[in-house]
């Protein structure tokens, strides 16, 4: 079951069978994090977005972030582009006809496999802001980003072995803190930033 508000926020009308099939993904195989449940916070921030600076390409980027991690085996490098091709495969199947930028679509979704690396000047207003919506988790309530961090261990645990993990996790985090700008929108800047960087010194120790 898809909440109606979920169902208000995208802009393109989803069937019953439809919403079921992506729910499926986002549980195959068995995540602790990269769940539906994060599908719907991301969304929560697009409306957030939409209802302040907004956005140039509304279906595009809803799409993107419906499909961004619909593909996800920790520790493989080629998720977000087989995310991508199937967001090629699937949109012209359940609207066909409509109005969408499909190579927009799939060039967004790629770019979340770039997380940490990219600078405001990378990106156009569209990328940045959906990549900061999918990043926000990073300025939760500590509790919050702490049972994120918890969550994303739980997916690696059967993966990568504890020690190589937690060198590996905590570079990331390292390189994200390093970063001039976490946040590449100036709006996610603004509200997010100082709440981040105090998430990721904590995480780091």
């Amino acid at each position: 079951m898809v909440s109606s508000l979920i169902q208000a926020i995208v802009p393109l009308p989803l069937r019953p069978a439809q919403w079921a099939q992506l729910q499926a993904a986002y549980a195959t195989p068995p995540r602790a994090y990269h769940h539906w449940g994060h599908i719907e916070a991301v969304l929560e921030g697009y409306a957030e977005v939409a209802a302040g600076p907004g956005w140039e390409q509304p279906r595009e980027v809803a799409l993107a972030l419906l499909f961004h991690d619909a593909i996800y085996e920790p520790g493989k490098r080629d998720n977000e582009a087989r995310s991508a091709d199937l967001a090629r495969e699937t949109i012209p199947r359940w609207w066909p006809g409509a109005v969408i930028d499909i190579a927009r679509v799939a060039q967004l979704i790629e770019l979340t496999a770039r997380h940490g690396q990219l600078t405001p000047r990378d990106v156009d207003a569209d990328a940045a802001l959906m990549l900061d919506c999918d990043m926000a988790i990073l300025a939760a309530p500590p509790a919050q980003f702490e049972a994120y961090d918890h969550a994303i261990a739980e997916e690696y645990r059967d993966h990568v072995p504890g020690f190589l993990y937690r060198i590996n996790r905590r570079r990331f985090l390292r390189g994200v803190l390093a970063q001039p700008r976490i946040f590449l929108s100036d709006w996610f800047h603004a509200r997010c930033d100082a709440q981040a960087r105090a998430n990721l010194r904590r995480a780091i120790g």
